[in-house]
């Protein structure tokens, strides 16, 4: 066993291990403790062999126990068999494509979806030959027409990143696994608390843990949760490039997400208000948002996701610069945040922001105009929040 000191060395040694070996996970905290350490001591040869068996900890970009933890509550959440925690959700959705495609491999996506998310497609996997075709994966001919011999994945979103549309996942899932294909999909705008797209048949589910899960907007996390033979693929990939979550960010996720079920239901039922109300209003060109009865998907959403449909909603607005500035300057509750899922109402502006890398034409042919804002609804009271709108509304386009 390790020693903390001895008495019968000097100072300028002592110094360097008194209290180093203090043991605080025998104490049963109420917290998890933060284990900043980089690497972890073993006895002898036969510890370490133990450590490499048991999946013990040794070094830092292979195991901590706050990143252990974190896996082991998204494994609960998601429904899956093992996770991986990583440095962000860009690092999960990449890690989750790159250990799973070559050269030579066709992936077919949804054309809808977050702008990083489709630069991956385009500027990375392309540059290795890897082909990506974007379709419209609310219509599900469109999707097996598109299938290829060579395709080894589908890709979406539980709820498409900013038209807020609703794919079939267990359609979806049925059609790549009848092509020996695999089905990915980003559940952040959802969480596992909402929808696990496991259940539905995914075989792996990325979340950008930044946004809703953590929801403090705080640090930047994501994961990888599936099946365990292709988690144990991702993990030897993350360990070469690093994508490895710290434990601190870890720490701080975990902490934000014991409270997820309470926020993300709360979010859920102000999205589902202030979606009615701006539905309703005359300066409101469109509203998108699963639990409006016209939503194209309506009924799909209700069933994949029960009484609550997310906290993200966007709308549509006339394209004119000076009424929308003046609209966001009037809002109160409502802030401008590169960023979403977080305790307080936030909306961003795809074309500047989540899709700027995009040419117009390329964001008109998926929807996306210079008149489109998307909203992430907080936990604010929810008469105060639609009225906070409906002002800023009055403000901006009102006589």
């Amino acid at each position: 066993m390790f020693a903390d000191f001895d008495d019968n060395l000097d100072f300028e040694t002592n110094i360097l291990n008194a209290g180093a070996y203090f043991r605080l996970s025998v104490s049963h905290p109420e917290a998890l403790p933060i284990h900043m350490a980089t690497a972890h001591n073993v006895e002898d040869l036969d510890d370490l062999q133990k450590r490499y068996d048991e999946k013990g900890f040794c070094y830092n970009r292979n195991r901590n126990p706050n990143r252990t933890a974190l896996i082991e509550l998204m494994n609960y959440v998601e429904g899956g068999e093992d996770s991986l925690g990583c440095s962000s959700g860009m690092a999960a959705i990449s890690s989750a494509l790159i250990a799973n495609s070559k050269a030579g491999d066709h992936i077919l996506s949804d054309k809808t979806l977050y702008g990083e998310t489709f630069e991956i497609f385009r500027d990375i996997l392309g540059k290795y030959g890897v082909e990506t075709t974007f379709v419209d994966f609310t219509n599900i001919d469109a999707v097996k027409a598109n299938i290829k011999p060579n395709t080894t994945i589908l890709y979406t979103e539980t709820v498409s990143n900013p038209l807020i549309s609703v794919p079939d996942i267990q359609a979806i899932a049925a059609i790549a696994h009848a092509n020996a294909a695999i089905l990915i999909v980003d559940n952040t705008f959802m969480t596992g608390a909402l929808v696990k797209p496991l259940q539905l048949g995914a075989d792996l589910v990325v979340n950008s843990l930044t946004k809703f899960a953590n929801g403090h907007s705080d640090a930047v996390c994501g994961a990888v949760t599936g099946k365990a033979e292709l988690i144990k693929q991702i993990y030897h990939m993350q360990i070469l490039v690093g994508t490895q979550a710290d434990p601190f960010t870890a720490w701080l996720t975990m902490r934000g997400m014991r409270t997820l079920d309470l926020r993300i239901k709360k979010q859920s039922e102000n999205a589902a208000a202030l979606a009615a109300a701006l539905d309703q209003s005359p300066y409101v060109l469109k509203v998108y948002h699963p639990s409006l009865k016209d939503h194209p998907q309506h009924e799909l959403a209700a069933k994949q996701f029960g009484q609550y449909f997310g906290g993200m909603l966007s709308i549509e607005l006339p394209e004119d610069r000076e009424k929308m500035n003046k609209f966001m300057r009037g809002l109160k509750l409502c802030h401008y945040a590169m960023t979403l899922g977080g305790y307080r109402t936030s909306m961003a502006y795809p074309a500047m922001s989540s899709h700027s890398d995009m040419t117009k034409e390329e964001r008109l042919a998926i929807g996306i105009s210079d008149g489109l804002l998307r909203i992430s609804v907080g936990i604010e009271n929810t008469r105060d929040l639609v009225n906070d709108f409906a002002n800023a509304l009055e403000q901006a386009y009102g006589k």
